[in-house]
């Protein structure tokens, strides 16, 4: 059972409804015990503002979403780098523990998913040389391979944990159910990450059918994902972190009542 104060809201999760002060205070009324906010909420409050806020609430900061993107351009240039070390300070000012990373996918008009994961692993050097100098753990958050093209082209733990391996301390993965509940190989590669790689943990489901590839994910219970067998792997490598719940759903969970998502959420996590 997960408590709700071992609970932390993704803002996504609530985004067409509430705003970050809402989604704090929501937070706080149902004993939520901390917020993940998306850099778009976190701008449209002022970073100062939004680190005040969080830092007054006495929420814990499971994470921010997101830097990466490296591919975007096609090359990794100046504009990204500096975006992804304002992310870093932004993940810094609120407290966050780690700073999620969707890495990008295809470069424009590019089919070469090899030249993609090498511009990744180059920004994220680059990154995490940054990041190590503020203290801020970088977490890639691997991608299910439908999104390969266009949002993330490390789709497996292991790629990613490949990339950490590589680029050494101050690194690890955000694993989100949603995104690694298919791979065979997830039990020895969350092993292999260990406590110290394992940043951040990401609840949800899995719809049979779904109907959109990003705005159709299922309130934990809904779909076919054994939650409750993924957290346990992670939690016998010694993972204490919160549960991160991140629900994109277009035509469900974003037009109901938040406070009722918020009840919803509580409710789930306790068969979880």
């Amino acid at each position: 059972m997960i408590t709700p104060d071992r609970l932390s809201l993704n803002t996504a999760t609530v985004s067409r409804q509430w705003n970050l002060e809402q989604a704090v205070e929501g937070c706080l009324r149902h004993g939520i015990g901390g917020i993940a906010p998306w850099r778009d909420k976190l701008h449209e409050a002022g970073v100062n503002a939004a680190a005040r806020m969080i830092r007054d609430s006495g929420l814990q900061v499971s994470g921010l979403c997101r830097g990466g993107w490296y591919t975007a351009e096609g090359a990794l240039t100046p504009s990204v780098i500096e975006d992804n070390e304002r992310a870093v300070d932004e993940a810094v000012a609120i407290g966050a523990a780690c700073l999620v990373m969707v890495v990008g996918g295809l470069g424009p008009d590019s089919k070469d998913l090899v030249s993609a994961r090498d511009i990744v692993t180059q920004g994220l050097s680059k990154t995490l040389d940054y990041a190590r100098t503020v203290n801020m753990p970088i977490a890639i958050e691997p991608l299910h391979p439908m999104y390969a093209a266009d949002r993330a082209c490390v789709n497996t733990t292991a790629q990613a944990l490949d990339i950490c391996d590589q680029l050494g301390t101050g690194i690890g993965v955000a694993l989100d159910v949603y995104h690694i509940w298919w791979d065979p190989d997830i039990q020895t590669q969350i092993a292999r990450a260990g406590k110290e790689r394992l940043l951040a943990f990401h609840l949800c489901d899995w719809l049979v059918p779904t109907t959109d590839m990003l705005s159709d994910r299922g309130m934990m219970g809904d779909g076919v994902i054994d939650i409750p067998h993924y957290r346990s792997l992670v939690e016998a490598q010694g993972f204490d972190g919160l549960n991160e719940v991140e629900i994109f759903s277009a035509e469900n969970w974003w037009k109901r009542d938040p406070d009722e998502v918020l009840q919803e959420i509580i409710n789930r996590a306790r068969q979880c």
